[in-house]
């Protein structure tokens, strides 16, 4: 998985959990595997390895147990923290924007790339919240963020069309954790309504 700079995440829906495989884009063995229970007081997720949790990779769990701008720390295998990430709420009334840091280094921002589409997006789950519409927790858009840090490509997530939420993951910094590299992109899906 070191070696790689892109992959593909996919969420397997169930009542109570958020589960998610990731892959190579070309498809292949599961090369992460990670669940996050929904409902929980304090937001957490953790990799692991595979589906048969044989050796944890990391993840992340959220600093306090409600807070809309709040901080998640990201750890690797050994527990000690890689990194984090937040959203930032007043940049995101306009469109959805996530801090993601790393060690020492400055702050890549990731937004999403359409205003036009996070606009409709938030059009959308207003009309939702006064008339319910369709009775699934996600939005029919496709959204897509890129991370950039002094001016340079970071991080993408993007979101593919289709029925199950799937998500392609481009490392563009050689010097990006892949580990807190999934914990962001898994936490745009889980934590982007909030």
């Amino acid at each position: 998985m070191e070696h790689l700079t892109e992959f593909l995440m996919t969420q397997k829906f169930t009542p109570l959990v958020n589960r998610y495989a990731v892959t190579a884009v070309d498809g292949g063995d599961v090369l992460a595997f990670a669940e996050q229970k929904r409902f929980a007081a304090r937001e957490e997720l953790t990799f692991w390895n595979g589906e048969d949790r044989a050796r944890k990779l990391g993840g992340f769990k959220a600093r306090k147990m409600i807070d809309l701008g709040g901080t998640y720390d990201v750890t690797g295998a050994d527990g000690a923290v890689i990194g984090t990430f937040r959203k930032d709420v007043k940049a995101s009334l306009l469109r959805s924007t996530w801090h993601l840091t790393q060690g020492d280094s400055a702050s890549a921002v990731g937004t999403e790339r359409r205003v036009g589409v996070a606009l409709a997006r938030r059009g959308w789950e207003l009309l939702d919240a006064v008339v319910p519409i369709i009775p699934v927790p996600s939005v029919p858009f496709v959204y897509h963020f890129d991370f950039v840090r002094e001016g340079q490509p970071v991080l993408s997530v993007e979101r593919m069309w289709g029925l199950r939420d799937r998500y392609v993951i481009r490392i563009q910094d050689p010097g990006l954790d892949r580990t807190l590299a999934l914990c962001m992109a898994a936490g745009l899906d889980a934590l982007q309504g909030r």
